[in-house]
């Protein structure tokens, strides 16, 4: 068998890679079990510990590395910045107790009960304390990145390890006698600068480079990629790790990246088909059964260890569970996600064994917890996380949202990728429906050369859509003009949103939309949604919302500020909404019943004569401007809203803005 294995042939090692990825989810599918529960055991099995078919040479180390930091890199890019914010006292106490229970107790088992000096005990301690969210793409999967415990949990996760890598910090410099009186601000020091150096500095860098850069999806994921494993190679300067710089550098970009783009699309296809899956089988590939037959010293050392890790994070999810009010699956959840071990503690015990306070038992009793709470912590989060989607599911079913159909109208290749980009923004995934890709032909002796442009037109966009995951649907259409095509269009596809681009006023006395949006508002079933975007969206820093007095009794109100807040949380940025004062109240309490939340600011004007002023003191380029309004006739109508845009447009060119137009009826759910 020695003559055959390891393969060494790199298109055989890869082919059987391939391979393992493809099938170890499909037979753990089977056995209702996580699929990276067979990534690692197939690492496990071929490793070589056992079959000895694979070799845990430079390629799974690299790749592997990679992917423990795609992880940690996902999860930050993924955490809804808005809720983090709402519960980060939970992430602290969070953080603080998933610390502050498996250091102590770690502490204590391993000084009284293994018999380790104050410094090796520290240190064995501090590897219990640390995590690593390999638990995380499953959460994903469930779709419950935004739940408030997977929140608080991921951001507890920054803590504990920060205060377990500083504890690894400091026991291997006094070890190596590195330090003095001036360590501790040294280290405080340059942690600042690097943190604030990522959190304020790459931002800046990237909204830069998405707006200076052609739209180039392969340019934008190296990027993405360039700056995040930057930060990561640059966190040893700095005195930590690269998980540190990983899941800053997410943080720093969440922002920048709304989790229904393309651009995440393309990120979690990466890590998911490969990255993650060579860092479950390079993980797999470090257990070793033999080193158990050497005494009962190896037994002990794994079975403490092992035990400490389970109790005490388990302590730490029930003692934080009544503290912040979380169900048993919450709680269960919470500890799925904290009690895998990996990153930070095969930093420690490497460090450990490396300057002499740790021996074999201790790393081999490492790589046992290591792989024991990546096996078990896969099923309890599986198995709880789906009773928190049923239980969320219920929720939902309470109040129901009609379909959403977007029809989307393009003109020409170059003007309909931004409104393309924006229906996949505003879409729900949850519902699943397509987006429709509209051109209307218009008819005439040319008709059929046209209706074969726009084929080849729409053809060109339907990547777009796929590229972000997005189901697209190219439609087609002959009719005496656009607006009358676009109508009979949406009636048949029973579209609730229309989105169109913006032409120059046209001469004569239609107002700022040109006559084709006059004839669109003669069908009040739908929301018309007029965009003119300058800039890329994922670089806006807010969206500024212009509401005239009523509209927040009109009928279509709720759906265009729900359609609003989706998109506001897709991009992860803040609403600030003027309304006259004397509507304030009103506004705020339609806006607080809305299901899902939404986050909002509202900032009073005297009277609505004075909008325009208001606006001009916030148009910059930075900003979406959303104009809010409905068909002429309604309670809330007013002429002002054909030239306001208009006026705002004149004060800042570069200016994103959209106008809505609110639905004056709702067509019956069975038509859609």
């Amino acid at each position: 068998m020695n003559d055959f294995f390891p393969i060494t042939n790199p298109v055989v090692v890869f082919a059987l890679v391939a391979v393992i990825i493809l099938l170890a989810p499909i037979v753990m599918g089977r056995m209702r079990m996580p699929g990276m529960i067979g990534l690692l055991l197939a690492g496990a099995i071929l490793g070589p510990n056992a079959l000895g078919v694979l070799e845990r040479d430079q390629s799974f180390v690299l790749f592997g590395t990679v992917g423990l930091l795609y992880i940690m890199f996902t999860a930050a890019l993924e955490i809804d910045l808005a809720i983090l914010k709402r519960y980060s006292v939970h992430s602290v106490v969070f953080g603080l107790v998933t610390f502050a229970i498996p250091q102590g107790l770690g502490m204590l088992v391993a000084y009284y009960v293994l018999g380790f000096a104050w410094p090796a005990a520290i240190l064995l301690a501090s590897m219990f304390a640390s995590h690593t969210l390999l638990t995380y793409p499953i959460v994903s999967r469930l779709g419950l990145t935004r739940n408030q415990a997977v929140t608080t949990a991921v951001g507890g996760t920054i803590v504990t390890d920060t205060l377990a890598l500083l504890v690894l910090a400091v026991i291997a410099g006094m070890t190596r006698g590195e330090v003095d009186e001036n360590f501790a601000w040294q280290l405080g020091l340059s942690l600042t600068l690097y943190v604030a150096a990522i959190l304020i500095g790459l931002p800046l860098l990237a909204r830069w480079f998405f707006r200076r850069v052609a739209r180039d999806g392969v340019a934008e994921f190296v990027f993405v990629l360039a700056t995040v494993f930057g930060c990561a190679a640059l966190s040893h300067v700095a005195g930590s790790e690269p998980i540190v710089g990983a899941f800053l550098g997410g943080l720093a970009l969440n922002r920048l990246i709304p989790h229904n783009s393309t651009l995440m699309n393309r990120i979690q296809f990466t890590g998911d088909a490969l990255f993650i899956p060579f860092f479950l089988l390079s993980v797999g590939m470090l257990l070793d059964l033999s080193v158990f037959a050497g005494g009962a010293r190896a037994w002990l050392v794994a079975i403490c260890m092992l035990a400490t890790v389970l109790v005490a994070k388990w302590l730490a999810a029930e003692t934080t569970r009544p503290l912040l009010g979380y169900s048993l699956d919450q709680a269960r959840v919470v500890f799925g996600l904290s009690v895998p071990q990996a990153a930070a503690t095969l930093a420690a015990t490497i460090v450990g064994f490396e300057i002499g306070l740790f021996d074999d038992t201790v790393v081999n009793g490492a790589i046992v917890m290591i792989l024991v709470t990546c096996f078990w912590a896969p099923i309890v989060v599986d198995r709880h996380g789906r009773n928190l989607v049923q239980a969320e599911a219920g929720l939902a079913a309470e109040a129901p949202v009609a379909k959403q159909r977007i029809l989307v109208a393009c003109s020409t290749e170059s003007s309909a990728r931004p409104l393309i980009d924006l229906a996949i923004l505003m879409r729900d995934p949850a519902q699943a429906q397509p987006v429709y890709a509209l051109n209307v032909v218009e008819d005439g002796d040319d008709a059929v050369r046209g209706v074969a442009a726009a084929e080849r037109m729409l053809d060109a966009l339907v990547p777009q859509l796929s590229a972000a995951g997005v189901p697209a649907q190219p439609v087609t259409r002959i009719d005496l003009n656009t607006a009358a095509g676009i109508l009979r269009a949406r009636r048949e596809l029973h579209a609730r949103k229309v989105i169109v681009g913006w032409r120059k006023r046209s001469i004569g006395t239609e107002f700022f939309f040109g006559s084709m949006v006059e004839q669109l508002l003669q069908d009040g079933q739908y929301l018309l949604i007029a965009s003119r975007l300058r800039e890329p969206l994922n670089t806006c820093k807010r969206i500024v919302i212009a509401l005239p007095p009523h509209v927040e009794n009109e009928d279509g109100f709720i759906d265009g500020m729900r359609t609003l807040g989706h998109l506001a949380r897709q991009l992860g940025v803040g609403m600030l909404i003027l309304c006259e004062t004397a509507h304030e109240a009103g506004v705020q309490r339609r806006l607080k019943a809305l299901r899902p939340a939404i986050e909002f600011k509202l900032q009073p004007i005297a009277a609505w004569s004075g909008v325009l002023r208001a606006l001009s003191e916030l148009a910059r380029k930075d900003q979406l401007m959303v104009f809010v309004g409905v068909r002429p006739g309604g309670y809330a109508w007013r002429t002002s809203l054909g030239t306001l845009p208009e006026r705002v447009s004149r004060l800042s060119p570069d200016l994103n803005m959209l106008v809505f137009y609110l639905p004056e009826m709702n067509e019956p759910d069975d038509l859609a």
